[in-house]
């Protein structure tokens, strides 16, 4: 493709940019980024509407698509959230930390990671980071010292996603389209996969020592509510259920989500019933706790990025891609390491389109290292994946933090893991 960006085109990319790198400069700026994200959203696609490439009523269609695929994404995040957050009330997380608390740095590094890559596996990864990071703000209260330990959540939700079918939104994507089927996948990624999160494991046990200093009276003081365990249970088998509800139903996870909240909502009103002092133990009080603003900053990420996909750029940049760098394992390796500035969605889509399946059929080996790079590029940048935006807004991390601290690692760990693909192949 050779024609020339459009007056619409570089306005756009003008905005995208001048959002971003305020989104970079939060800390410094003073200017909050959810702001930042929701302005730059709708500035990007008011330009789009007010270039009339199209008549307006093909251009609502398309926002309408988008907004669509967004909201199945948003309310998804509300129904975990809020899932935890009921959980958390109830003190059931206490449960866990009684058990898995550790006193040794390392340790607790390599049991995050291993939990976090596993449980992403079965689960996906936007849940597991939600999960794990709540799980982390119990055991460890200081957030200085849990910030590392996000890292290896965001890390390990990404990598533990891309080898199967329901783990990246990504690698779901492949899957039902016919790109990828689930056994070749896993066979195919699993080594990959775990390669790319032991380069930074190994980096960080390697320099992570000491122990956790630990305040006993905290735990003594903290009691456990009614029905904790009851509420524990049920929350996590609302999760693992949901991957089988989309499976028999063959409807979107959002709504395996939001019938599990429904559920949840429905046994506590029946079990707190009566009780005056219970009313912080239910949903309508747990859902003042949930973080709108991290909410709102990932549907403003997700608006600005569909403008850029609805403007053409993300299918034009593809193909230039393509015809420029020609090897497919280059290819694939750099859309992952673009996939931690754009959202991997429309970039997966993107390459969809670009090879048809008579050219390239099921399991052929350029869609194995598209799941991968797209499921673990991400990690690259805290906004490269929705595991990373939902960490940012739970423990309000900053960007530059983050690229300090895991950037070159996990680069270094994603090169590795897809050259371990391409020596496995």
């Amino acid at each position: 493709m050779t024609e020339a960006f459009s007056l619409t085109d570089i306005l756009i990319l003008i905005v995208f940019t001048l959002g971003y790198f305020a989104i970079i400069a939060e800390h410094y700026l003073q200017v909050n980024k959810t702001g930042v994200a929701l302005f730059m959203a709708v500035v990007c696609w008011s330009i789009y509407f007010c270039s009339h490439i199209h008549p307006v009523s093909e251009e609502l269609v398309q926002l309408g698509h988008h907004v669509s695929d967004i909201a199945q994404i948003v309310f998804f995040l509300v129904g975990a959230m809020t899932i935890v957050e009921l959980i958390d009330v109830h003190k059931g997380f206490k449960l866990v930390t009684d058990v898995v608390r550790t006193s040794s740095k390392r340790k607790m590094l390599l049991m995050i990671a291993v939990v976090t890559f596993f449980l992403s596996a079965v689960l996906d990864n936007l849940t597991t980071t939600i999960l794990m990071v709540s799980l982390l703000r119990k055991l460890i209260p200081e957030k200085k010292d849990r910030f590392l330990l996000c890292c290896i959540v965001v890390i390990a939700a990404n990598a533990g996603g891309a080898w199967t079918p329901i783990g990246d939104v990504t690698t779901t994507m492949l899957w039902i389209n016919g790109q990828i089927s689930s056994l070749s996948v896993m066979q195919a990624l699993f080594l990959p996969s775990v390669v790319s999160l032991a380069v930074p494991v190994v980096f960080y046990l390697w320099r992570y020592k000491g122990k956790y200093v630990f305040s006993k009276d905290a735990q003594v003081l903290e009691k456990t509510e009614p029905k904790s365990k009851l509420i524990l249970g049920l929350g996590v088998l609302s999760f693992v259920a949901v991957p089988i509800f989309k499976a028999v139903t063959g409807l979107p996870p959002f709504m395996g989500i939001l019938i599990a909240l429904g559920f949840l909502w429905l046994v506590t009103d029946v079990v707190h019933r009566g009780w005056e002092d219970r009313a912080h133990l239910r949903v309508p009080h747990v859902l003042t706790k949930i973080d709108a603003s991290g909410i709102l900053f990932f549907l403003g990420i997700l608006l600005c990025v569909s403008a850029l996909e609805a403007a053409g750029l993300l299918k034009y940049f593809a193909h230039w891609l393509d015809s420029t760098v020609g090897s497919q394992a280059l290819v694939a390796t750099i859309i992952g390491i673009i996939s931690a500035i754009i959202d991997n969605v429309p970039l997966v889509a993107a390459t969809m389109g670009m090879y048809p399946l008579s050219q390239f059929p099921v399991d052929h080996t350029l869609w194995h290292m598209i799941a991968y790079a797209a499921g673990t590029g991400g990690s690259m940048l805290i906004i490269g994946s929705s595991a990373g935006v939902a960490m940012m807004g739970m423990e309000k991390v900053d960007f530059l933090s983050y690229l300090k601290k895991a950037s070159l690692p996990v680069f270094i760990g994603y090169l590795a893991g897809m050259g371990t693909y391409l020596l496995l192949g």
